[in-house]
């Protein structure tokens, strides 16, 4: 035994991590050790560590009479329900979870591992930041960890958790990965903290304002989920990664396919949910949850641009990605904010061929000076880049409103959707019948003896003569008007149709999306 006494004596400490005070500071946090979040992440048993005995190399303050086994970060692989993933865990209980070399090295060893394997790469973030005893070479590593993010983007899925502080340069690798969960009242993400934005600006703010959960969640979009506590985030992870391939040539997991039921009940409560009244809202998720199976929805930035709604599902059994505009909010129209995300989440989709629908119901974009000077038009632009671009098999269904800019960016079939569908409410035109009569006909209602009843009349006549559908279909611009219990099934047989589709793009370096 004493041949293996140095052995059992180094793993132990690895497996402890820092000391019992650390631990207990931590737990005092309210958060989880790495080791224990990585038990809540993975399937229980199927963690395999690497690089355990990894130790920093750095005698300068003193660093040399402290080198701990691990140098601050878990690394690994293991499964997802059964599905093999690999991941790091920053230890905040050594060296408050810092990074230096050697903790970058392994980081970016288990990415490699990610990228050979093909395989999602999950990074669980609660991190110091750079390690300052270690300078520049800290430093460096950050800046190689960010090229990794970037040479796997659109190849493997990358996800981040942050489940403590994210500051500073830090904060842009979870900014360049695929989605980003924060946890409320222990997550926090910002470049810069409170305290130098106070002895710089003057301005007092708390790290919860700056950058906690719920401001990255719905103020500056940062996170794409807000968990209420660090269990909560990782059943969302696990979600997640049910919908997603392992990487960009595998095709998106396939979990059962539906037997055909014909029109169903909860078909028929499609036809009585648009109200007749364009005025009215709706929640569009009423309708999303009668197309997909089960009705389950992952929503993705829920609290971020209500306006607009992304989504994952599955139909027949085989993951979709949805975008659909919310009349809840602001009418569902388009602005810099909803573009933006829906930019994203369907170049997202693209590069990991999972298909697309979208459902609309726009108004159009949103106009105003500070819009205008925000700059939506170079970053409204986006959307129409990312639809156009967009390779996947594509249904879109024209629900209510689709008017001028909006119906264009909204996958239109001129964009390069496969399918469009509309349901014979849906009203397609430059603009709303209102707007319009007050443009076409500004001088007979100026002229008339009752401008009122003459303006209720002109616009019946446009509603029913150029606001309908079978103007667009007339010109195939959509492929069919159908009743909305026909749309699920509409959807199942377009998706089987369109079953590997393949549009190679033109030879290019890249293409140059407005940034």
């Amino acid at each position: 035994m004493t041949r293996f006494a140095e052995f059992e004596s180094r793993r132990a400490q690895v497996l402890r991590g820092g000391s019992p005070a650390a631990v207990e500071r931590q737990h005092r946090r309210g958060r989880l050790t790495a080791r224990e979040r990585i038990d809540l992440l993975l399937d229980p048993g199927s963690f395999t560590e690497t690089d355990a005995f990894v130790r920093h190399r750095c005698t300068a303050y003193g660093m040399d009479a402290s080198r701990p086994d691990g140098d601050g970060v878990v690394t690994g692989h293991g499964t997802v329900d059964d599905r093999p993933v690999a991941v790091f865990a920053q230890d905040a209980t050594v060296f408050g979870g810092s990074m230096g070399e050697a903790f970058g090295e392994k980081v970016l060893k288990i990415m490699d591992h990610a990228l050979k394997v093909g395989c999602p790469v999950i990074g669980l973030n609660d991190s110091g930041g750079a390690r300052i005893q270690e300078g520049v070479v800290a430093l460096a590593h950050y800046a190689e960890l960010v090229h990794r993010n970037v040479m796997v983007s659109g190849v493997i899925p990358q996800l981040s958790m942050i489940l403590g502080p994210c500051a500073g340069g830090a904060a842009y690798s979870p900014a360049l990965t695929d989605f980003t969960v924060m946890v409320k009242d222990i997550s926090h993400m910002f470049v810069t903290g409170p305290d130098v934005i106070h002895s710089v600006t003057g301005e007092e703010t708390t790290a919860e304002e700056l950058g906690g959960a719920l401001t990255s969640s719905a103020v500056n979009g940062t996170a794409h989920y807000l968990a209420h506590d660090e269990a909560d985030a990782f059943d969302f992870v696990r979600g997640l990664l049910s919908y997603l391939p392992a990487n960009n040539r595998e095709a998106p997991p396939r979990y059962r396919q539906h037997s055909d039921p014909g029109i169903t009940a909860t078909d028929r409560e499609l036809d009585e949910i648009v109200p007749a009244n364009l005025g009215h809202a709706y929640d569009m998720r009423e309708i999303l949850r009668r197309i997909v199976d089960d009705g389950e929805l992952l929503e993705i930035q829920e609290l971020f641009a209500p306006n607009i709604i992304c989504s994952f599902g599955r139909v027949e059994g085989s993951s979709v990605g949805i975008v659909a505009n919310q009349p809840l909010h602001s009418a569902g129209a388009l602005d810099i904010n909803a573009s933006e995300k829906a930019a994203r989440f369907v170049r997202f989709c693209d590069a990991f061929g999972i298909p697309i629908l979208s459902f609309v119901d726009v108004p159009g974009y949103l106009s105003g000076v500070r819009l205008e000077h925000e700059g939506i038009v170079r970053r409204g632009a986006k959307l129409l880049y990312a639809y156009a671009e967009a390779t996947v098999p594509a249904i879109t269904v024209v629900v209510r409103k689709a008017y001028g800019g909006g119906y264009a960016v909204m996958g239109s079939k001129h964009l390069g959707a496969d399918l469009n569908l509309a349901w014979p409410t849906a009203q397609i035109a430059v603009m709303g019948a209102q707007g319009a009569v007050a443009v076409l006909h500004r001088k007979e209602l100026r002229d008339a003896e009752d401008p009122e009843l003459l303006r209720k009349q002109l616009t019946a006549e446009y509603e029913n003569d150029y606001a309908t559908p079978y103007l667009a279909a007339e010109r195939g611009y959509l492929d069919a008007v159908i009743l909305p219990h026909e749309t699920r099934g509409r959807i199942v047989r377009g998706l089987r149709s369109l079953h590997g589709k393949h549009r190679p793009a033109p030879q290019r370096q890249h293409g140059n999306i407005p940034l």
